[in-house]
């Protein structure tokens, strides 16, 4: 199966990690350090993804939050170290928008949702987004971006939120834009019940994913646990990627139905995820 390309929108990825580099997207068109846009994409020697919180061509996790989801998404597997991503062999596009605290502006969300979705329409094989993070309000910029990522044929997996409320009265951005390739992912435990800190919702949540006490990636070449709905997304980040390997004509549609009808129905969910499952 082809390379699927999942682009890691979060804090950046510490692409030299041992469990990581082999999975790290590389972009071809561009001769790294030279100094000169060669694909012509207005971005300088963007060889490795962008940063967008310090406009550079260097994406590195000063944080650690998208070096966990990374790890998650496409940790090499059989490799005799630390961890396996549930895509064992995959692309991973670093691209930074939330800065050393973990804070990132709507401007540089938009640039970095819109970076991806340029790649794509050059002919990039990334089929799908990443996004562990939210807040704020309903912005119509915002969702602008992600239509246009849709067009693309670029599938927008979100995390549902970590205020343990109903989305469907309290809604949660991006997590909540009404796109078909949004795919919104409540947390679960290792009990498959709800995580205590999930939000949910019946119509606005799609699926669930385990989110808590996640071992993964840390900046450095280490590991930790981490928890929230932010490595939850990974999972099903990476699982659409695993489908669009064996399926690379499928349209955003396919994959997100075959996602959501194929999951564990697990009873505690029934009522707080659309479909009702894992």
């Amino acid at each position: 199966p082809s390379r699927v390309g999942v682009a890691d929108i979060d804090t950046a990825v510490d692409s030299p990690h041992p469990d990581l580099a082999r999975n790290i997207w590389v972009n071809t068109a561009e001769i790294p350090g030279n100094g000169i846009d060669d694909d012509g994409t207005c971005f300088i020697d963007d060889h490795n993804g962008w940063d967008f919180a310090n406009n550079d061509n260097n994406p590195l996790d000063a944080h650690g939050h998208g070096t966990h989801v990374a790890g998650i998404i496409g940790a090499v597997g059989n490799n005799g170290l630390g961890v396996t991503g549930a895509a064992w062999s995959v692309s991973i596009m670093p691209i930074k928008f939330l800065a050393a605290n973990g804070s990132g502006s709507l401007d540089n969300a938009i640039r970095a949702i819109n970076y991806v979705t340029m790649m794509r329409n050059r002919g990039v094989d990334v089929r799908v987004s990443n996004n562990s993070w939210g807040g704020g309000g309903y912005y119509q910029s915002l969702f602008d971006a992600i239509a246009a990522h849709n067009r693309a044929g670029i599938m927008f997996v979100a995390a549902a939120g970590n205020n343990a409320r109903n989305t469907d009265l309290t809604p949660n951005y991006p997590s909540c834009y009404n796109l078909e390739n949004v795919i919104s992912v409540a947390a679960t435990d290792n009990r498959d019940s709800l995580a205590l800190f999930s939000n949910y919702g019946a119509a606005s949540v799609d699926l669930a994913a385990p989110g808590v006490n996640i071992y993964s990636t840390k900046p450095g070449g280490g590991y930790q646990f981490l928890s929230g709905t932010s490595m939850a997304a990974p999972y099903v980040s990476a699982v659409a990627a695993l489908a669009w390997s064996v399926a690379p004509n499928a349209t955003v549609s396919e994959i997100r139905n075959a996602l959501l009808s194929g999951v564990d129905r697990i009873p505690a969910l029934a009522g707080k995820v659309a479909s009702g499952g894992r």
